[in-house]
């Protein structure tokens, strides 16, 4: 009679050595968690301890423990470019980042290009190809999204430009998720919607939109023109009210001209759930303005 085999017992998971690090501190800004949450992510993805980071980025443990808690001031760069090379994280969005906090925390522009200049970069950045495209596709879509809100076509490209070297610093997560594109898209939506304008009631202000529409120039005489501007701040404000998958694809369709057949790609959802989030949309808005459709 043959023994039976005992089944091998799994590997536990890997685990991190050392106490867990402790959270970033308040003081950190915007742009500043910005890079720094990837940065700890990937810290605690790799499984090393800050000994051994210490050993590998060459920076005492004081300084790089500041550094990831996001406490005192500031990080030069080059500190930062040691842990970044010692984790083996893309480069170049996150020096892109690290400025945009440097700028927040009110360093001159002579400081934070000295600091850029010490360093002397090694090796290259090659973004992913899926990454590219993810790109190509959405930054037109992402940018109009990003305008209705934020009203600056500058400020609406800083915010796309961030998600995009977010999304590459973090491409392992990305796509490891189970719907890329809605994991991207909410990326989108939570960093224009943080810069946003909000109404005493809560909801997004998209009132401005009214005076950059193309429909108020239409009109001869400027008391129509102000009084359609009215009518389409008013409408816009009722937009802003919608729940939020409806806001984005009326938003996505009304406000910013995207093509029907274009959302479902751009939100990533399915096109019969788009189809009915617009019909539920438009049916609310009909309530409040029963002589009006979002088209006209």
């Amino acid at each position: 009679m043959k023994t039976p085999q005992v089944p091998e017992r799994p590997a536990d998971p890997p685990h991190r050595r050392g106490r867990p690090p402790e959270p970033i501190c308040r003081e950190a800004g915007i742009a500043h968690r910005t890079w720094l949450e990837p940065v700890r992510s990937r810290f605690a993805a790799s499984g090393l301890t800050l000994d051994e980071l210490v050993s590998r980025s060459g920076f005492s443990k004081t300084r790089l423990s500041e550094l990831m808690r996001g406490k005192g001031l500031y990080p030069t760069w080059e500190i930062t470019y040691s842990v970044v090379r010692a984790l083996d994280i893309p480069v170049a969005p996150l020096r892109r980042l690290w400025r945009v906090a440097a700028i927040e925390a009110d360093k001159k522009p002579s400081w934070i290009d000295d600091r850029i200049q010490a360093v002397q970069p090694t090796g290259s950045d090659e973004r992913p190809l899926a990454h590219v495209a993810l790109y190509q596709a959405m930054a037109d879509p992402y940018s109009a999204y990003a305008q209705a809100f934020l009203q600056s076509l500058p400020r609406a490209r800083h915010a796309v430009g961030e998600v995009f070297d977010v999304l590459w610093l973090t491409w392992d997560d990305a796509t490891s998720s189970p719907d890329m594109p809605r994991h991207a898209w909410q990326m989108l939506r939570a960093t224009v919607l943080s810069r946003a304008a909000r109404r005493p009631a809560g909801h997004y202000d998209l009132r401005a939109a009214a005076f950059s529409t193309a429909h108020q120039a239409q009109a001869p005489h400027l008391i129509e023109r102000l009084a359609r501007i009215d009518v389409l701040a008013r409408f816009f404000d009722a937009i802003a009210q919608l729940p939020d998958d409806q806001m984005d694809v009326t938003v996505l369709r009304y406000l910013c001209g995207i093509d029907p057949d274009a959302i479902p790609a751009v939100v990533g959802l399915p096109p019969a759930l788009v189809h009915t989030l617009d019909h539920h949309a438009r049916w609310a808005l009909k309530q409040i303005f029963p002589d009006t459709e979002p088209q006209e």
